[in-house]
């Protein structure tokens, strides 16, 4: 237990060494970000298969297990090593070093030379710059510890929604209950802000969508948004959900009319789920003081 205080005093005292031990564990964690989102949708999308062929068996009366029990189900999180997506050869420890490796191989896989995408190295480097930016701020401390947590679990969730436009409860759930928990654990948000927050979270994007279907009769968002909000909410308590609220709304409209633009195709479905992460992560770090300025800048 000494040798803990020890390290947390020499982590305090020498900021450097702090933000380089959170830049290498940001670029760990990135890594594995990268095989979550990678790999999480493709078990559920396998799962729900799995699920619907058993219920059309069951509807027509016959046994389902020889129509889908040969299936090879999607490799799991943390089961299976890394291999190359092109020609599926097991990657070394050397072939798998965070944001190094893909400099060192020049963006290609040892074996096949197939050129890998870009977005795992710009992930892990993306992760280890937020990691450094919650530990500047909290500095060195159990917040700092629950911030994290908090970041990488959005990164991941946004990733999987930019990919599928889904946000799986698997991941939305346990961080809605452990921002409860936590508000019975920490000083900071206090359970009646942080079940208020919840609560009002999902309400409030719940209510838009219901409102928004009444009057076009389409779906504006998922399920998984008003999820994602009462997460939010859990965490940071009610009184940030405004000014998520409104961030998230304001990045929606500038990035996504972006988007829209390029694309050329109005149709396309842009994926919210992003946005409120971004504006959950801002609202962590920078909250109050916005709230602050908007305030004061009001006259209020």
């Amino acid at each position: 237990m000494q040798s803990f205080t020890d390290l947390g005093q020499v982590l305090s005292q020498s900021p450097l060494l702090l933000f380089s031990l959170t830049a290498i564990l940001g670029l760990l964690v990135g890594s594995f970000l990268n095989v979550v989102i990678l790999r999480q949708p493709k078990r559920m999308f396998h799962e729900w298969h799995q699920q619907c062929q058993q219920l059309l068996a069951e509807d027509k009366g016959t046994t389902a297990s020889s129509e889908f029990a040969t299936e090879t189900a999607p490799p799991g999180i943390v089961k299976r090593r890394s291999f190359c997506p092109h020609c599926k050869h097991q990657l070394s420890a050397l072939d798998n070093i965070p944001l190094f490796s893909y400099l060192l191989l020049r963006g290609g896989c040892r074996y096949c030379k197939n050129k890998i995408s870009l977005r795992y190295p710009l992930l892990e480097l993306f992760t280890a710059l937020v990691s450094i930016a919650v530990v500047w701020h909290f500095g060195y401390s159990a917040e700092a510890g629950y911030a994290l947590l908090f970041s990488w679990t959005l990164i991941v969730l946004s990733g999987i929604d930019i990919d599928h436009q889904l946000l799986p409860d698997e991941i939305v759930l346990p961080l809605l209950w452990l921002g409860l928990l936590l508000s019975l654990a920490t000083g900071g948000v206090s359970p009646t802000d942080a079940i208020l927050g919840a609560t009002a979270g999902y309400l409030i994007l719940w209510s838009i969508f219901q409102l928004f279907k009444l009057l076009t009769g389409k779906e504006g968002m998922g399920y998984g948004d008003f999820k994602l909000l009462a997460a939010l909410g859990a965490w940071l308590g009610w009184q940030m959900l405004p000014l998520i609220v409104l961030l998230s709304s304001l990045l929606g409209a500038v990035i996504g009319g972006l988007l829209l633009a390029i694309r050329r195709k109005g149709s396309q479905p842009i994926p919210f789920g992003p946005y409120l992460a971004i504006a959950g992560w801002i609202a962590l770090l920078w909250g109050d003081k916005l709230t602050d300025l908007y305030f004061r800048t009001m006259g209020l």
